[in-house]
């Protein structure tokens, strides 16, 4: 294994989000509903900026990759309207969704993953830690909502059913780019990549103190 994509693999593990409070309380099922309902209202500021995310990088990308790079970023356009339709089942409007714009460390988060993307080889490198534990993460977020939630309809699961499948492919396509990265630009990624970790947990901490 690639050293730089082995030392980003070991941060995630390192700082993983289902080590978050927030998602530990989710998986024993320990959140209330109301909780529920403000995460997603939070995560919705992540959900509906990850195509401008890749967008960013797109612009930045040789020809190689770009059509690939734009079938992702299309894919995660039409992945808002499942997370609206999870809000819904937690009964968020999507008038209520649309309107809101997060808490302050909510937006802080969702713009410090933003600063990341001012390079192709650093938004790779900050979109890889973004997605590559998504699929563990959704199907753990499967599972507690089926146990202990009772949300087990299309519209409550969908957004994580694809996503549990989708960020495979796409952590796939950031790893075959930073493979491909010169051994001395391996720090510099490597602390984008922690400050992307970073940045979801501290979305995760405004979840956390706002909702539990």
């Amino acid at each position: 294994m690639n050293s730089l994509i082995k030392k980003i693999d070991e941060l995630i593990e390192k700082q993983s989000l289902l080590k978050h409070p927030f998602y530990v309380m989710w998986s024993e099922g320990k959140l209330t509903i109301d909780s529920l309902n403000g995460y997603s209202k939070e995560y919705f500021q992540l959900v509906k900026a990850v195509p401008s995310f890749v967008g960013a990088i797109i612009q930045q990308s040789s020809n190689s990759v770009k059509s690939e790079l734009e079938s992702n970023q299309k894919e995660e356009a039409e992945h808002i309207k499942p997370w609206m339709k999870f809000s819904g089942a937690l009964g968020v409007s999507e008038e209520e969704l649309e309107k809101y714009n997060g808490l302050e460390k909510t937006r802080k988060a969702v713009s410090e993953l933003s600063t990341l993307m001012n390079s192709f080889e650093g938004g790779a490198a900050a979109m890889y830690a973004l997605e590559q534990e998504i699929p563990k993460i959704s199907l753990s977020k499967i599972d507690g909502m089926r146990k202990f939630y009772d949300m087990t309809s299309d519209d409550a699961i969908e957004y994580f059913r694809l996503h549990a499948e989708a960020d495979i492919r796409h952590a796939a396509t950031w790893r075959r780019i930073l493979e491909k990265i010169p051994s001395e630009k391996e720090d510099q990624l490597l602390q984008i990549a922690s400050r992307s970790i970073s940045a979801q947990n501290m979305l995760l901490d405004s979840c956390y103190e706002a909702y539990c």
